[in-house]
């Protein structure tokens, strides 16, 4: 399953909505990640998956939910056993924008994922975000811990 996964690490929420308040339904959630001190802003439909400050979470960003590699359809089998079932929140989108910045101490890279206008800022160490590319079609997977 392993090789499923692009990008997985644990989250503490740090802020809510940390420009104001914008939508009823969507919190804009700033965190940080424990294990590769990476920064994210991520818009969560917290009418159905409530967040907190200080909670902890597994995010995963992942290229299919099929179990077996194969790349996704866009068709749901609800008999069939997928990535998701291990997790709580999921969400489809594509990365849009990709920078990196190698002014400073180190080089950070941002990635930036529009999930059906629900957006998503993940920056850090250029090293864990280097084998995304533009256009690609990702799936964010989320478990509070």
């Amino acid at each position: 399953m392993s090789n499923l996964i692009l990008f997985e690490d644990i989250f503490v929420v740090d802020k809510l909505d940390p420009d104001g308040k914008k939508f009823d339904k969507v919190t804009r959630i700033e965190a940080r990640s424990q294990n590769c001190d990476m920064f994210m802003h991520l818009d969560v439909n917290t009418e159905i998956y409530p967040m907190h400050v200080g909670d902890k979470f597994t995010m995963a960003l992942a290229h299919t939910l099929n179990l077996d590699g194969t790349p996704d359809t866009g068709y749901f089998n609800p008999g069939r056993k997928s990535l998701a079932d291990k997790y709580e929140y999921v969400m489809h989108g594509k990365l849009y924008k990709i920078s990196d910045d190698s002014s400073g101490k180190g080089l950070k890279a941002e990635i930036y994922v529009s999930y059906g206008g629900l957006l998503m800022l993940l920056r850090g160490e250029a090293s864990h975000v280097s084998h995304f590319e533009l256009d690609q079609r990702l799936f964010l997977l989320i478990r509070k811990l």
